[in-house]
């Protein structure tokens, strides 16, 4: 029993099980006479099917096509794997980790809910667009759509029933207003594409400012339309003393914003360094500022950061692996080579890639899909003329939309935890919003200058 709705286990017949069994191998086979490339591709998604994780499936795929259908030396392969992981820009995966968990733990989250419902809290559905201002001001500093989700679903969801707002809708807001902590400023899965396409990190974080602040305006028109034609209820206005009292009070955690994008821009330091520098500061506010965080409850906040970190950094080393593989067998220039032969515009390839992408949303979280579709869109893109920081965001768009929907979709799980209601039942909660980001993924994609204009203006690209 979840959320009111009881979940039948109906079982599969023989017959259609092994008419699935028959669909599945034809295509498989379809998909491996393409040569190598499709024996590559063929062999993942056989291994995927088979339930394993994707890191392990990948890992697998590769040592099988190494050892049955190359002459590559199983040295090159060792050392690959090292120098892969070798970048120094992929030690800032580790430190956004720790610092969005500081962030997660430490008060900076209660801080920002209580600034946004000052400042939209009297509008229809003041709380639910309170919390999708929230959810943003806490990408700004995160990093992390889990971890957004986590801090301020937690927080905005049990008030917002008290409130007398359906839990279904609550959850939907939330459940993709937390994708947001991908598109804004630091983000995980922009640090990988960087490193993959060896892209400027600090030009892919200031490049998601305008569509991440686009979203989150999308985001609240819905809401209040929605809130509106179901009356549903409002907070009393704050005056502007109390909206300065609640904004001082979350100054703490906004001043990381300027910490990163002020040390980038200025040259004092890198990226990497940018996010050491927020996992020391967000530490120093979590537990001397705010002191929502103890210090006997640091270790254990290092502890779940380093588990992390060890999950995140064992996917990026398979994918590594793998995309050598494709590398070796010259697949990316390949595909290259026939977008051009064809005469395709780079409207029709972003068009293609967008469903590529969104496809593999479906079945893979963000940092195994950006590793794997990173190398291979990137040769095309460059070839017709489309920004790498441009090709960047796009693919932050579409794993934003794979974080909101099954089977795969890690915001869907993690508001599910918080608000106790089934997959299928949020999977529908969340459909306006699902489809507003849709329309969003169209317009970042036909429009680059929305990501460009900011990053060129401060001379970053």
């Amino acid at each position: 029993m979840s959320g009111g709705a009881t979940l039948v286990y109906v079982p599969m017949t023989p017959q259609r099980a092994t008419m699935t069994v028959v669909v599945i191998a034809i295509v498989l086979l379809a998909i491996a006479a393409l040569g190598n490339a499709g024996i590559i591709f063929a062999l993942l998604v056989a291994l995927m099917l088979t339930g394993m994780p994707i890191s392990i499936a990948l890992g697998l795929t590769v040592l099988t096509f190494l050892f049955t259908m190359t002459n590559v030396p199983i040295e090159s392969v060792g050392l690959k794997l090292f120098t892969g992981i070798e970048k120094f820009e992929i030690m800032a995966v580790p430190f956004f980790i720790l610092a969005g968990n500081f962030l997660t733990h430490g008060g900076v989250a209660r801080k920002m809910i209580d600034f946004a419902a000052s400042m939209v809290g009297h509008f229809n559905g003041g709380l639910a667009l309170a919390g999708i201002v929230a959810c943003a001001m806490f990408a700004l500093v995160c990093g992390s759509s889990v971890a957004t989700v986590v801090a301020i679903g937690s927080i905005v969801l049990p008030e917002m029933v008290r409130k007398g707002y359906p839990m279904r809708f609550g959850a939907g807001v939330i459940t993709v207003a937390g994708s947001l902590g991908i598109l804004m400023l630091p983000s995980i899965p922009k640090v990988i594409y960087a490193v993959a396409t060896n892209t400027s990190i600090g030009a892919l974080f200031i490049a998601g400012l305008f569509p991440g602040i686009l979203l989150t305006t999308m985001l609240c028109t819905v809401t209040w339309w929605i809130a509106r034609k179901r009356n549903y209820p409002r907070m009393p206005r704050a005056s502007w003393l109390e909206r300065w009292r609640a904004f001082r009070a979350s100054v703490w955690g906004l001043m990381l914003v300027v910490i990163i994008i002020g040390g980038i821009y200025s040259g004092i330091f890198t990226a990497t360094e940018a996010a050491a520098m927020a996992a020391v500061y967000s530490f120093f506010v979590s537990v001397f500022v705010y002191k929502a965080l103890r210090i006997r409850d640091v270790p254990k906040v290092l502890l779940n950061s380093a588990n992390m970190s060890a999950m995140l950094l064992y996917i990026i080393t398979n994918a590594v692996l793998f995309s050598f593989i494709l590398t070796n067998e010259n697949i990316p220039n390949t595909l290259a080579h026939w977008f051009i032969g064809e005469n395709m515009s780079w409207v029709s390839f972003l068009l293609i890639a967008n469903i590529l992408l969104l496809l593999a949303g479906n079945f893979m979280e963000p940092s195994s899909c950006i590793l794997i579709m990173a190398p291979i869109l990137y040769p095309t893109a460059v070839s017709l003329g489309i920004n790498p920081v441009h090709l960047g965001i796009l693919i932050d768009a579409n794993m934003e939309v794979g974080l909101c929907h099954p089977p795969v979709g890690l915001n869907l799980y993690v508001a599910s935890g918080i608000s106790r209601l089934g997959i299928t039942e949020l999977t529908k909660a969340v459909m306006p919003w699902l489809i507003t980001m849709l329309i969003f993924l169209v317009i970042v994609t036909y429009w680059p200058e929305l990501s460009l204009w900011l990053p060129r203006k401060m001379g970053m690209m």
